[in-house]
């Protein structure tokens, strides 16, 4: 009986979540009734794994850091979601939007540029050597595109005999080693908060070498995202967004082969990760920790399945629309927390990466019509502490 209740209870949290309509003043037509939302597919049914997740953080109650990130100057760019930032040789800006193109932003004079079509959804963009680019497109795979002619390729689109469900980031090496995160073995972008709301754990990482094959170096991951490498390039780090940790897997050394926790119990969901020119790790904060999604996730299976059947507007909205701020930070080789960075913000969230010349951040969204930018702070800005 007291299960069913605790059931019960968690149920009414969720349904209450929903926003009641309004009802129409005495002078006030009645809004029109929204449009019934249809999907081209079915959605794959929902598997839920039950998980225990780590206390929430203190910190993950908190809307603003000790020290605020600094007020952003955005950079529209004509097109929606620019869910990963990266810098070219120039310092230029680059990113991928909806509609499959990959666009250029010139931050001094704030011109946009269409480089290249994928054809698909471009994600995680990796600049190489030779001008051109590693493009992680979550419908197409991985691919590698010219900037200069706009021409587009296919480097990789299974791997262990498994298609890339939902290609998410990359990073090379200085030998041309691709480490390439696979975020779900079940789940595609349209469908990406099913793989949290599960947490079956179907996210890989793969080691692509050019010329060669690709093999999986990590497997079971929770929700696989941003991928950095170390400055000495002694480990590679892939984000679980689902697991609220940085994972690291040693490439050198005794401990090549093995793989441990860089950072966990983080206060959020991290998503794309960057290496910075100081050799700190930073980490795009998506959105904070809820209670209510944790207890979702200790919750029996049936209860997740019917909060998936539902249309996603019925959803709690903080399950799928996060607080309005803008959040990152960045971790040394310990995983200790350098920078701490998040402000209130009216006009961008859900920040998916982030990105910086050792001077200025940029900022992506997947939600966004723009690029975000600030100025990085001289001094460590997270709280001191053992």
């Amino acid at each position: 009986m007291r299960a069913q209740e605790r059931r019960g209870g968690l149920w009414r949290r969720v349904t209450a979540a929903v926003p009641a309509p309004r009802r129409p003043g005495p002078r006030t037509a009645a809004p029109a009734a929204p449009r019934p939302v249809f999907h081209t597919a079915p959605r794959p049914a929902l598997r839920p794994v039950v998980w225990q997740p780590p206390p929430r953080p203190p910190r993950a109650k908190d809307q603003v850091s000790r020290v605020p990130l600094p007020p952003l100057t955005l950079y529209p760019l004509g097109g929606r979601g620019p869910e990963h930032v990266t810098l070219d040789a120039a310092g230029r800006v680059l990113t991928g939007v909806a509609d499959g193109r990959i666009l250029r932003l010139d931050p001094d004079s704030g011109r946009v540029e269409t480089v290249v079509r994928t054809g698909g959804r471009p994600l995680g963009l990796q600049p190489l050597p030779d001008g051109r680019l590693l493009v992680c497109d979550a419908d197409r795979g991985l691919l590698r595109a010219d900037p200069a002619d706009g021409s587009v390729e296919t480097v990789l689109r299974t791997a262990a005999g498994a298609p890339l469900r939902l290609c998410s980031n990359a990073v090379t090496a200085s030998d041309g080693t691709v480490y390439v995160s696979d975020s779900s073995g079940r789940f595609g972008l349209r469908d990406w908060k099913g793989d949290l709301l599960e947490h079956s754990g179907t996210g890989r990482l793969i080691r692509y070498e050019p010329g060669g094959g690709a093999e999986v170096v990590l497997k079971g991951l929770q929700f696989a995202n941003g991928v950095a490498l170390a400055p000495d390039e002694s480990c590679v780090i892939v984000a679980e967004s689902g697991a609220y940790r940085l994972t690291r897997l040693w490439l050198t050394g005794s401990r090549a082969g093995h793989s441990d926790v860089l950072a966990g119990d983080l206060p959020g969901f991290p998503d794309n990760l960057s290496t910075g020119p100081d050799g700190l790790v930073w980490v795009a904060l998506a959105g904070a920790r809820d209670p209510l999604v944790d207890a979702l996730h200790r919750s029996a299976p049936p209860l997740r399945r019917a909060a998936w059947s539902l249309a996603m507007p019925l959803l709690p909205q903080r399950l799928t629309d996060p607080r309005r701020t803008a959040w990152v930070v960045a971790v040394d080789g310990s995983g200790r927390v350098v920078h701490d960075l998040q402000r209130r913000t009216k006009d961008y969230r859900m920040v998916t990466s982030v990105c910086t010349d050792g001077r200025t951040l940029y900022l992506g969204s997947l939600t966004e019509g723009a690029v975000a930018r600030a100025e990085l702070p001289a001094a460590p800005t997270a709280r001191a502490g053992p």
